[in-house]
């Protein structure tokens, strides 16, 4: 390996952003090659080379690889799209570039009604009874045999559809519907166009395991805590995560020990009923994100993706102390060995439009109109660096370069986050990141990561558990 590395990495939002700060830590020489959503404000100043592709469609990817084969040494991929469309295999048909992704095969998250049969085949335990509901098996008659599943849980259900829904598809009886009427509402806007799970509704908290593979072994990360409802007390509609936590250690305040080897053992087994035996590159990357919920009965698995998760991934992709270009290729050439991480706590906030999550319709008081469309503001966090160092990260997610300014798109704007000894501390340092990030009218949920709500969420288990 030589001294100059040329990455290239396939990006959207501030995960992508994460990837491309964690190879500019390297000991290494990176030059980067960017294939991004848009003219991303971070990475349009570090990328050697920087492709606007605003679909992100595999056959413009590969062009931009193929364009630069010569110079890149490695390639990795952040969002789903392209890895359900088989980016890698593309790529790695096309030229001699080795990617850092799960093939198409692999990507799981491209069928959750996949997920639960795999599940009922090596982790039983961990799948919560599930019924499908195909278009082409039950028609219009639909309503009696839904009705009829919904008396088996007393309407204690979750509502699914079977395709990629990035958080926004799922439907909770109690919080996002009240009646059978709201619920048939809501499954007949995804029953048109899609397969549907209607599946019992588990009781407690999740978490969220994410592993490094060479195609031999997972590695795990620390767990990490997402908030994926918009509003404080976890209130409004599901979004794609408003932030998120992890704690120096690798499990979470409401976690045990015993919780953590119970995901570990419920990983392994998914990844060897995967693999096969030996081993299987195809799998290689962060090809399994487990979103678990932690029950009276033991970890329950709600979701599988097949990339890291965001905001999970930033919070734990900056708390990393080995070297990622080393990292990356030792998961190329199938010598991955344990990933060594910064004993610290990590908090993301996230600050968004006043559009995500319905909060300006919510919450029109609150909303900072006379900002909203102005550019938004990032030079604040220049004296947080010189203060923290890299204990504070800022992380450009849905953002524009135009003009020589840097605007807010539609969704997630801004990643804050921030690094200490406790979990308290990171989240003072996330927050002093979210004021240091001015304009364009945007908004976050203050309790991320809050002591009352980590508190609540201790009490909760505690009470499952029968402690209380």
């Amino acid at each position: 390996m030589t001294d100059k590395i040329g990455a290239m990495v396939v990006c959207y939002g501030s995960r992508g952003v994460s990837m491309v700060d964690a190879f500019l830590r390297s000991s290494y020489d990176v030059e980067l090659y960017i294939a991004d959503k848009q003219k991303n404000p971070f990475n349009a100043r570090v990328a050697k080379e920087h492709a606007i592709i605003p679909d992100l469609n595999v056959p413009d990817i590969v062009k931009f690889a193929k364009k630069f084969e010569d110079k890149i040494d490695l390639a990795i991929v952040c969002p789903e799209g392209p890895i359900i469309a088989g980016v890698r295999d593309e790529i790695e048909s096309a030229t001699d570039i080795p990617v850092v992704c799960p093939t198409k095969e692999f990507a799981l998250e491209e069928s959750k009604v996949q997920q639960r049969e795999l599940l009922a085949g090596c982790c039983l335990d961990a799948n919560p009874r599930f019924k499908v509901f195909r278009k082409s098996e039950y028609g219009s008659s639909v309503k009696g045999p839904l009705y009829a599943w919904l008396d088996e849980f007393d309407n204690q259900v979750a509502v699914k559809p079977d395709r990629p829904g990035y958080g926004k598809g799922v439907g909770v009886w109690g919080d996002h519907f009240q009646n059978r009427e709201q619920l048939f509402a809501h499954f007949m806007g995804i029953y048109e166009n899609d397969a549907v799970i209607i599946e019992e509704k588990i009781d407690g908290q999740e978490s969220s395991y994410q592993c490094f593979c060479d195609g031999k072994r997972v590695v795990p990360m620390p767990d990490t805590r997402d908030y994926k409802r918009a509003f404080e007390e976890d209130k409004g509609p599901n979004t794609g995560g408003m932030g998120c936590y992890r704690d120096s250690g690798d499990i979470l305040p409401f976690m045990t020990h015993a919780d953590r080897k119970a995901e570990e053992k419920m990983v392994n087994k998914l990844f060897k009923k995967l693999r096969g035996e030996g081993t299987e590159p195809g799998l290689r990357g962060i090809p399994l994100y487990v979103a678990f919920m932690h029950s009276a009965d033991g970890p329950k698995i709600l979701e599988i993706n097949s990339r890291g998760g965001d905001p999970e991934s930033p919070t734990v992709i900056s708390t990393i102390k080995d070297d990622f270009v080393e990292l990356c290729f030792s998961m190329i050439e199938g010598k991955l060995r344990k990933v060594r991480f910064e004993d610290k706590a990590a908090v993301l906030i996230y600050k968004v439009p006043p559009a995500y999550g319905g909060f300006d319709k919510a919450y029109p008081d609150k909303v900072a109109a006379g900002e909203i469309g102005k550019p938004v503001d990032l030079s604040g966090a220049k004296a947080l660096f010189k203060e923290y160092g890299h204990d504070v990260c800022i992380y450009p997610g849905s953002m524009e370069l135009r003009g020589g300014n840097t605007y807010a798109l539609g969704s997630r704007a801004v990643a804050c986050i921030g690094k200490s000894d406790s979990i308290e501390e990171a989240r003072e340092i996330a927050l002093k990141a979210t004021k240091a990030t001015k304009g364009g009218g945007l908004w976050y949920r203050e309790d991320i990561a809050s002591k009352e709500h980590i508190a609540k969420s201790v009490a909760h288990m505690k009470r499952l558990r029968g402690a209380v």
